[in-house]
């Protein structure tokens, strides 16, 4: 992997359970557990070196929100929105995001691990140095995505959309989908196996025919 590969938050090593969601809150060194957070509105939320873990957000709206130094682990953020948020050394672990909206947010060396992130929207996000391992992302949205070191890892793709996406030096090759949409100016220099050449080629309106 490359050496820029996202790191774990630094987190504390004690913490407060005391804290609640409100707007222009700033929170810091919180060890939330088991909680429910579900149907909030939140506005220029600030949640730095903690960790949440098996908390719920179920659509939730977080406007402005900000993270720093974070570790989400087994949380159902179900269709919850933080559009046009900021996340910087944040993990996401065995984390339910279905139909997730994380829309011209800004991502800075974080990690979406083992997480349900089916119908989930990246469009218009800015990332750099982000890591998906081993996570499903099929009806996904990747449109007009900037990135700058992007690690695909084993992940499910089926029906995603990178559309108006540069592709070039994107590594696929791990990952599997059986449709999937790319902008045919961008796939210059896009890394796929056979399999996903045929696949790719077919959507595109090709007719294969062995001989």
């Amino acid at each position: 992997m490359n050496k820029n590969y996202p790191v774990s938050p630094n987190v504390p090593q004690s913490f407060s359970n005391d804290f609640y969601l409100e707007d222009e809150a700033s929170i810091e060194a919180v060890h939330g557990y088991g909680l429910d957070y579900s149907y909030l509105v939140c506005e220029n939320l600030v949640l730095r070196r903690s960790i949440l873990e098996k908390v719920t957000m179920q659509r939730t709206k977080l406007v402005r929100f900000e993270a720093n130094n974070v570790f989400f682990k087994n949380c159902d953020f179900s269709n919850l929105e933080w559009i046009g948020g900021s996340f910087h050394q944040v993990v996401f672990e065995n984390c339910k995001l279905t139909g997730c909206n994380f829309a011209e947010s800004y991502l800075r060396d974080c990690q979406f691990k083992d997480c349900l992130i089916n119908f989930g929207s990246f469009s218009a996000t800015n990332l750099k140095n982000v890591a998906f391992e081993h996570c499903q992302l099929n009806d996904s949205e990747f449109f007009e995505v900037r990135w700058k070191h992007l690690f695909l890892v084993d992940n499910e793709l089926t029906n995603s959309n990178w559309m108006r996406t540069k592709l070039a030096e994107l590594d696929f090759t791990t990952n599997r989908f059986s449709k999937i949409a790319f902008s045919m100016d961008q796939l210059k220099g896009l890394k796929v196996d056979t399999y996903q050449a045929v696949v790719i080629a077919a959507g595109l309106g090709l007719q294969i025919k062995d001989n």
